[in-house]
């Protein structure tokens, strides 16, 4: 049986392989061979610019435009072949350097410098950069602009229902007005704060060794510095340098990206869950595709599945980041290959990642505000304005405020005459009793609508 869309057991590769073909060339094998070449090939240019190396002299112009085709040009041929260096090997990077010293030999001023690919180098100085990168590359080009994506949707609509004035729902029941644009500012701003505490977490790498040493460095060469050159090589790429490791980097910094991924799909999930229940009573209406159908019986539904669908994915998602903060960050002594697997689904967390944004800002683009369903719960609940009265004769000093409306609203339902009645028996000033018989609660939501319009998703 081939492979494809319908015989993949990964419904990441399988049902929802066109939302996830962005993230294909990063955290795929061959996405994995490019980054690791890439390092590599990194690694020799800055040893061929140590004055301490003589043995390798500086790269011309046109030995190191062949050094960046073998990057740029990567592809499935390329893969391919060290695929085909690794049947023999049996090990994926001793495979690269193989690759490598096989393409060096087709530039004449390269052949005979071939012996300093993976100069120095443990397997994991190569496979720790690549990760890093993947990372890197998955987070700037591909989750961080879906992430704005739904930021920017859910910003929008929040400022255009600024002034939608809705119950609130505190433990289900009714609570003080608020407006549905307020609702949604306040996921904008906390999806806001997610995302910049993801977009900054730093990835840390190294280049020392087999036990973070520079053993074989120093006897190679004691008079470089080999620290400063490895710390060149590292933020070049963009990464943070480690100075303190084993053989391999201890993940630490993978698992705070784990994490801060968490936090922002938490929010995220969050959002999807309230969406659903407004849904369900009506405050929101999604707008039918005419060829869609929603239940396999009952003609008339028109069902959240986005939202749905992302909330699926979000927890499927997390528990994949979980495992991967959790178990990478350990390793016996200077190293054990229990990492090693577990490495090779970096990508599947941030799939299911993807999946989920995606489907969330569908949903999104359904949603039609339904204001006369608003506007019929709040008519149908003056009790919520019995904070506001208690509060205004606190501040006339008038004793044990609550308690009185306590005992006049609890577990009540209030329309307009009975809280007028209220107001009337009540010890009040004129001004205030004018005041509090003026509000409805349709406009009981403070500063609700200058909340929502001044929310914004930052730079």
């Amino acid at each position: 049986m081939d492979l494809s869309s319908l015989t993949a057991i990964s419904p990441i590769d399988g049902r929802y392989g066109s939302k996830t073909k962005a993230l294909r060339p990063i955290f795929s094998e061959l996405g994995l061979l490019h980054f690791r070449v890439l390092a590599e090939v990194r690694w020799f240019q800055a040893l061929a610019r140590a004055p301490e190396l003589p043995e390798l002299p500086e790269l011309d112009g046109t030995a190191n435009a062949h050094l960046e085709s073998i990057i740029d040009e990567f592809d499935e041929t390329a893969a391919l072949r060290i695929k085909a260096f690794e049947h023999t090997t049996n090990h994926d990077v001793k495979a690269v350097e193989y690759y490598l010293k096989e393409r060096l030999a087709e530039h004449p001023g390269l052949r005979d410098h071939v012996e300093f690919v993976h100069f120095a180098c443990t397997s994991e100085d190569i496979n720790n950069l690549a990760h890093a990168l993947m990372l890197q590359a998955g987070r700037d080009q591909v989750l961080l602009p879906a992430m704005e994506g739904v930021i920017a949707a859910l910003t929008s609509l929040a400022h255009d229902l600024a002034d939608a004035p809705m119950l609130s729902r505190t433990h289900g029941q009714v609570a003080s007005p608020t407006t549905m644009g307020k609702e949604l500012a306040n996921f904008v701003h906390r999806l806001c704060a997610r995302r910049d505490d993801f977009a900054a977490v730093p990835l840390p790498a190294k280049l020392n060794g087999a036990v973070g040493n520079y053993n074989a460095h120093l006897a190679a060469c004691p008079e470089l510095d080999w620290p400063g050159l490895s710390r060149q090589v590292i933020e070049g790429l963009g990464l943070q340098f480690n100075p303190y490791t084993t053989q391999i980097e201890p993940h630490d910094g993978i698992a705070a990206y784990c994490h801060a991924l968490m936090r922002f799909n938490q929010v995220l999930l969050d959002f999807n869950r309230d969406i659903w229940g407004y849904i369900a009573l009506g405050y929101f209406r999604q707008r039918a595709v005419a060829t869609e159908t929603g239940s396999s019986v009952m003609p008339h539904k028109v069902n959240p599945i986005d939202f749905e669908n992302s909330e699926g994915n979000l927890g499927i998602a997390n528990a994949v980041l979980a495992h991967l903060a959790d178990k990478l960050p350990v390793s016996r002594w200077q190293r054990d290959l229990s990492d090693s697997t577990v490495l090779r689904n970096l990508g599947v967390g941030s799939a299911h990642v993807l999946i989920a944004l995606q489907a969330t800002l569908k949903g999104i683009g359904k949603l039609d505000l339904d204001p006369s369903r608003l506007a019929a719960d709040l008519s149908e609940s003056w009790e919520v304005l019995a904070e506001a009265i208690q509060t205004v004769m606190r501040r006339e000093g008038v004793a044990e405020p609550y308690e009185k409306l306590k005992e006049l609203t609890r577990g009540r339902h209030m329309d307009a005459a009975s809280m007028q009645g209220i107001l009337d028996q009540l010890p009040l000033s004129d001004a205030a009793r004018g005041r509090l018989a003026a509000m409805t609660p349709d406009r009981y939501i403070g500063l609700a609508v200058e909340l929502a319009r001044s929310v914004n998703r930052g730079p």
